[in-house]
Order: C-alpha cells, then sequence, then structure tokens
C-alpha cells in the first residue's frame, strides 16, 4: 500500500509538472500563430497510450515516463525532423518568427516552472503556514545516528550552535546548511567543540546507506503491543510513554537499546506515563533486547511534556504572498548551492546524483497534501533550473542560441544548429543513465 501512495504521489507531481511546462511553449507558440504538430505527456516511442487531432494539435501520452514535448513545426528539436527542415520555411513554422518570439517561446516552459513554484508556496503559506523547532528547545541536543557524523565526532546530545560560523537558531538552519558546511561548532558538557568537515564529506554521504543527519529527541510513545511476541496482554494503550526501567530513567528513545540490553531474557519492572498519572507494568525482554512493542509519534504530546518546543507562524491571505517569496528565494538558492557543489568534482556531491528512483523516494509513504505540494514546488524550480543549462536539446540551449543570433546579427546555420542537437541529445543522455546508474548502484550495494 505504501507503494502505491507514493508511486501514485510521484506520478501526479510529474505529470503537472510536465502539462505546464509544455504548456509554458504551447501558448505563446499559439499566440504567434506557429503551428503546434504534438503535445505530449511522456514519450511515445513507436506507440502512443492515448492520442486525438484537435485542429492542427495531436494531443496524446506517451508510454515512457521520461518527460514530455511539444513539437513545433520547423524547430530543430529532439525529433530531428529533417525532412521537414529540408523545406522552404513556412510563414507559421518556429524558425519563420522573429528572434524574440523565438525566445518567448523557448523561455516559456521555464517561465510557467518559476511560477508554479511561487503560486504553491503562496498556498502553502496560507493554508498550512511555518513550523520549526527552535535550537535553545532541544535542551538535550540532537540524537546522532548517523555511521559518517558519528566518525566525524559528532555524538549523540550535541547542541549545533554554528554551521561555518554562522549562528543557528532553528532546526531548519542546520538542515538547510548542510549542502554547504565545512565547520560544524557544537556544544558538549558544557564546552565549545569544533568539528571540521571534510571536502568530500557530500560524496561520503552518498556513498553511505541512507540515514538521517539530525534526529530530534523524543521518548519511546507505545504504537501497540506485538500480538504474537512476548508483552502480549499486557495493559498498555497507544500513547503511553516510557519513563523508566527497573527504577533507571530513560527519557528518550535513543537511549533504550543500550538500556535493554542488560536485560535480555528477563523480566522489568517498567514506568510509563498516561495522560498525568504514572502506571508500572511487568514486561519480559527478548533475547536481543526487545520490548516487542512498536513505537508511536505524536509532536503534539511531545512538545506539551517539554521535549522541544514548536513555532508555528501563520500567514493571511496577503502574508502569504510575501511567505511565497521568502519559500521561493530560499528553494532556489538552495538549489543553486546544489548544482554548484555537484559540478565541484573534490566534494564528491555528484556521488549523490540521483534520478527517478532518487526522486520517487523523497515522497512519503503517507499521503500528505503539504508534502506533496511542498515537493512539487521544489521539483518545479529544479525542472526550471536543469531546462535553463546551456545544453543543446535543451530549452537553455536553445536561448542561447537565440541569443547569440540576437546580439551578432547572425543566425546559427541549420546544419549547426542539427549538430549541436545531436550532441546534447547524447550528454542528456549520458547524465540519465549517470543519475539513474547511482540509483541502481546505491540500491545494490546499501
Amino acid at each position: 500500500m505504501e507503494f502505491v501512495i507514493k508511486i501514485s504521489q510521484f506520478l501526479l507531481s510529474l505529470s503537472l509538472l510536465i502539462v505546464l511546462h509544455e504548456l509554458g511553449h504551447f501558448v505563446p507558440a499559439k499566440l504567434f500563430k506557429t503551428k503546434v504538430e504534438k503535445f505530449y505527456l511522456f514519450f511515445d516511442v513507436k506507440f502512443s497510450l492515448f492520442k486525438k487531432k484537435i485542429g492542427e494539435t495531436v494531443y496524446g501520452i506517451g508510454w515512457l515516463p521520461l518527460g514530455g514535448y511539444v513539437k513545433i513545426a520547423g524547430m530543430i528539436d529532439e525529433s530531428m525532423d529533417k525532412e521537414q527542415m529540408a523545406q522552404p520555411p513556412k510563414p507559421w513554422e518556429f524558425r519563420s518568427k522573429p528572434a524574440w518570439q523565438r525566445l518567448i517561446i523557448m523561455l516559456g516552459g521555464v517561465t510557467v516552472n518559476f511560477i508554479l513554484a511561487y503560486v504553491i508556496f503562496v498556498f502553502v503559506s496560507f493554508t498550512y503556514g511555518d513550523k520549526d523547532y527552535p535550537i535553545d528547545s532541544l535542551k538535550d541536543g540532537y540524537g546522532i545516528e548517523n555511521p559518517l557524523l558519528q566518525e566525524l565526532g559528532l555524538k549523540t546530545g550535541d547542541k549545533i550552535l554554528e554551521v561555518n560560523g554562522e549562528s543557528v537558531e532553528a532546526h531548519s538552519d542546520v538542515i538547510r546548511n548542510i549542502i554547504t558546511a565545512e565547520e560544524f561548532t557544537i556544544e558538549r558538557d558544557g564546552s565549545k567543540l569544533s568539528i571540521d568537515l571534510p571536502e568530500d564529506f557530500l560524496g561520503q554521504l552518498s556513498s553511505r546507506k541512507r540515514a538521517a543527519l539530525f534526529n530530534l529527541r523524543v521518548p519511546f510513545m507505545v504504537a501497540e503491543v506485538e500480538d504474537t511476541l512476548q508483552n502480549k496482554g499486557v495493559d498498555l494503550k497507544q500513547g503511553d510513554i516510557l519513563l523508566s526501567v527497573n527504577n533507571k530513567e530513560i527519557r528518550y528513545f535513543d537511549q533504550l537499546e543500550t538500556s535493554l540490553k542488560p536485560y535480555s531474557n528477563q523480566t522489568v519492572e517498567a514506568t510509563f506515563l498516561r495522560g498525568n498519572d504514572k502506571i508500572t507494568r511487568e514486561l519480559k525482554i527478548s533475547s536481543d533486547g526487545k520490548m516487542g512493542i512498536y513505537p508511536a509519534y505524536s509532536e503534539k504530546r511531545f512538545e506539551e511534556l517539554g521535549y522541544f518546543d514548536v513555532t508555528r507562524k501563520e500567514y493571511t491571505f496577503l502574508e502569504s504572498f510575501g511567505g511565497g517569496v521568502d519559500k521561493f528565494k530560499e528553494e532556489v538558492t538552495g538549489y543553486f548551492d546544489q548544482l554548484r557543489v555537484i559540478f565541484t568534482p573534490s566534494t564528491g556531491a555528484y556521488k549523490g546524483l540521483g534520478g527517478f528512483k532518487a526522486i520517487f523516494d523523497v515522497f512519503p509513504e503517507v499521503w500528505s497534501w503539504e508534502a506533496f505540494w511542498r515537493l512539487t514546488a521544489f521539483l518545479s524550480i529544479m525542472l526550471a533550473v536543469l531546462n535553463l543549462l546551456p545544453i543543446p536539446a535543451l530549452d537553455g540551449g536553445h536561448v542561447m542560441f537565440l541569443l547569440y543570433e540576437m546580439v551578432s546579427g547572425r543566425k546559427p546555420s541549420e546544419k549547426f544548429l542539427e549538430k549541436a542537437q545531436i550532441i546534447g541529445f547524447f550528454i542528456l543522455i549520458a547524465l540519465v543513465l549517470f543519475a539513474n546508474g547511482n540509483d541502481i548502484f546505491k540500491a545494490i550495494t546499501q
């Protein structure tokens, strides 16, 4: 069921982005009376799942979900329609239009993607507001379970004070700055320490099994008692919170494993908090130090008990436009930071470059409209920025040649554009194979 939910969110988001991106090309092409021969969601290699001709345009859905396209008459694109290009230019063809019109047509897709991301961020601000966790409220620091962070010297209980010498005020500041982090300043047992990160930190991180970086420390809360294991029938209810075992305090979930291990194959006296009352239950600990109880999570309850504070900001309708601007700027800046480190070989960040599986994995296993819209906005920015790269076959490649034409007054020859398109196509294929190859490699080795 989790797979169905994830794949549904993935395909819905991808389809929405592709259709609107291509619509960004389609609308100005029509406004400038340019013939659009095809408008496709996904690629129709050899055959289509659906197609219907309306007017001069065939609308359809292909079977290969690697993107989509509009085929504009008289344009050298991935279709490489040499027969059409060999004919004299027609007034309704792309190549017959003034350079400024062609430029607007080519920039239409990325423009729509940027606008879409901003509109989503406005909607998210107004509907869901903002939520964060002040660093000062994490009294006992973070839970550090990531093996790489542990190897670099970080420990559970460390409080993050600064990243690259800049003070952090909230949990989001820590997560957002991971991409460019070179140094952490932490507090441990009342003393300040500096943790230096290696230049290839992101590369090392990408090569390891996926694990959270900085965990908010929470208690063990009961979800349900496994009825096939040793504590079947014990009177515990969902929401009960473990306080101690044999009078030894267990404040956080991350303390549970080491606390229970000495009691393997024994019966212990466990104290739980139920509402405002303390209750005691006898529990059997298995040979591998487990209770056989599924954990639950309740942010509201943990906040009430003082494990952390949650700051919430709500926006009026008018305020949400400013909130959308802030989120948009933050995501665009962050994505350019990602590209910068990816194209810096010494960081090793290219090892983390992922394809469709990596995008699929970021969607949650439970349906969340808030997560869906936030991820869709980010993917819209990603699609826009990648399409602006000056690679022939991408929108950015076409824009590059159009700007050259507008500045120099000379149009590149169609023969040159055809060769550039082929080169760009092979570059894209190489990037797609590399990114999706990374996904396969990680799936095999991690």
